[in-house]
């Protein structure tokens, strides 16, 4: 463990009013690639998820359910630790604000702001969404039919009550130097500009605390007042490193701070103006990278319950396949962007690059080996230039990717891979084993050999991204499995002479069920 550098990685915690969609295993997926590609290049890796289950719109929604807050998120919690396992999550903790870790350290938060002579009693008088569980000023509103609504188009109302502030106001400098000195703090680049703008137009106090509802967290001290849900929920980063033991040799001392917060758009404001304050009042580091990413439409159109078009990835794993979707999820769009959910496109990539390019790439190289080299791996026997280009492709897509990583560019990283099974497939029908077979069983076996140790390279990089079938395909070529870290790409090599095991297809054809098919 001492050895290796620490890599901590967060999704946000998800609100449990709703069910999970496609955008909840968005991200989550983005961060499992992350966490997995981290462990395989000899990281100690903090992979974390959760549930955000305080504040008012927990509350009414457990109110129109007719059962108690705790029980409702209970249940709801669930299903977002379901989903994890549902999409081969390999998150390292799953937190809940609920539990009694939370409320120690969000106390403890609370204190340390308080000693830091930040925050202040008030009264708020103001707009506010219970859906956004955001405050909004009136220049930010819109008015239609007698109401008014948030940018996000939640209704707001009118709150007035006594409340703690958090001196928001005094953070616009620290905060603006923070973005200045480090522009990689929050990607992409348009997303900080935004930002940016924001802190440059002024910052106002923020109403930390509530009387009006008492499903929270209560403020020590002060138990009239449950904490503001986001200064609740942003803490949950630090409770799962056990804050506040912040000693060395503590977790929080080796993971802290984040290496990468993954978040929607809609919730950037919270984590790179509020979070980062929060952290400089109490006199810790703020977190090195916030990423946001795009929101995703289907078929063209905004997802929505009431147009009944919500992605459910349960759904889309039992049509397309959990390796499928994940895929498509990381390779159909630069992650940052908006996208679009479509049938079509999914069907595309599962027949044209999963089936087509890659699967078959290893169907026919395996297929060879058992039919043209008894089942045996074979023994190469002086490689040509051909062959050393090849083999020099494949050794250098880990650099590239490893590069289009960590800058979060999932599709590009994909890109490079397929690039180099582009090649693979070219090399065979360039150096046509079919042929040499008859006339040059020496130089079969060593372009079938690079053909196997390219396909070893490919398969040891898709793991992140497809760790099921990478695993069957290496299972294939009989790679142990101590050999399937980034470590092996250089060192490790296939074996000549080993048997390998009759080739099983690994990317089925989508096929289109026939209409009236059950």
């Amino acid at each position: 463990m001492s050895g290796r550098t620490p890599y901590f990685i967060t999704t946000p915690i998800y609100y449990v009013n709703d069910a999970p969609h496609v955008g909840h295993a968005y991200t989550t997926i983005a961060c499992d690639v992350m966490a997995r590609f981290k462990r395989l290049d000899g990281f100690d890796v903090k992979f974390l998820t959760g549930t955000d289950e305080h504040g008012q719109k927990v509350q009414k929604s457990a109110e129109a359910a007719g059962i108690d807050p705790q029980a409702f998120t209970d249940r709801v919690s669930q299903n977002f630790r379901d989903l994890a396992k549902l999409l081969n999550i390999t998150n390292d903790d799953f937190i809940r604000t609920t539990e009694e870790r939370q409320r120690i350290a969000v106390q403890a938060l609370w204190r340390k702001l308080m000693e830091s002579g930040n925050v202040y009693l008030g009264s708020y008088s103001g707009w506010y969404s219970v859906r956004d569980e955001a405050y909004y000023g009136e220049d930010e509103l819109t008015q239609r039919d007698g109401k008014r609504f948030a940018p996000t188009g939640a209704e707001v109302e009118w709150v007035e009550e006594p409340s703690y502030f958090f001196k928001l106001s005094a953070f616009q400098e620290p905060l603006l130097k923070l973005y200045e000195e480090r522009p990689d703090f929050i990607m992409p680049a348009g997303k900080r500009s935004e930002v940016m703008a924001f802190v440059r137009g002024g910052l106002r106090d923020l109403s930390i605390s509530r009387t009006t509802f008492s499903w929270g967290i209560k403020v020590p001290g002060d138990e009239a007042h449950v904490m503001y849900v986001w200064l609740d929920a942003l803490t949950n980063y630090i409770t799962a490193l056990g804050y506040p033991n912040t000693a060395p040799g503590s977790e929080f001392a080796r993971y802290w701070p984040a290496d990468l917060h993954m978040v929607g758009k809609d919730i950037l404001r919270f984590h790179t103006v509020y979070w980062p304050a929060f952290l400089i009042a109490a006199g810790l580091p703020v977190p090195k990278r916030v990423f946001a990413h795009g929101w995703w439409t289907v078929e063209g159109e905004k997802m929505s319950k009431s147009v009944g078009n919500v992605v459910k990835p349960g759904d889309l794993l039992d049509t397309y396949g959990l390796d499928q979707t994940r895929y498509f999820l990381m390779r159909e769009i630069p992650f940052g962007n908006d996208g679009d959910f479509s049938k079509k496109a999914m069907i595309q990539r599962i027949n044209g690059e999963l089936a087509n390019d890659y699967g078959n790439l290893c169907q026919r190289v395996l297929s060879m080996i058992q039919k043209y080299c008894d089942g045996k791996l074979p023994q190469p026997d002086g490689f040509q230039e051909p062959d050393t280009r090849m083999l020099d492709a494949a050794r250098a897509m880990l650099g590239t990717v490893r590069a289009e990583l960590d800058v979060q560019a999932f599709n590009k990283a994909l890109d490079a891979i397929w690039s180099v099974i582009g090649q693979a497939n070219r090399y065979v029908d360039e150096m046509a084993p079919w042929s040499l077979r008859k006339t040059d069983t020496v130089r079969l076996g060593t372009v079938l050999y690079t053909l196997a140790e390219t396909i070893r390279q490919v398969a040891i990089l898709t793991q992140p991204f497809m760790p099921d079938a990478s695993n069957r395909i290496l299972d294939q070529l009989m790679v142990p499995m101590d050999a399937r870290d980034f470590n092996a790409l250089e060192t490790g090599v296939l074996t000549g002479g080993t048997p390998l095991p009759a080739p099983q297809g690994v990317f089925p054809r989508y096929v289109e069920p026939e209409a009236g098919a059950a």
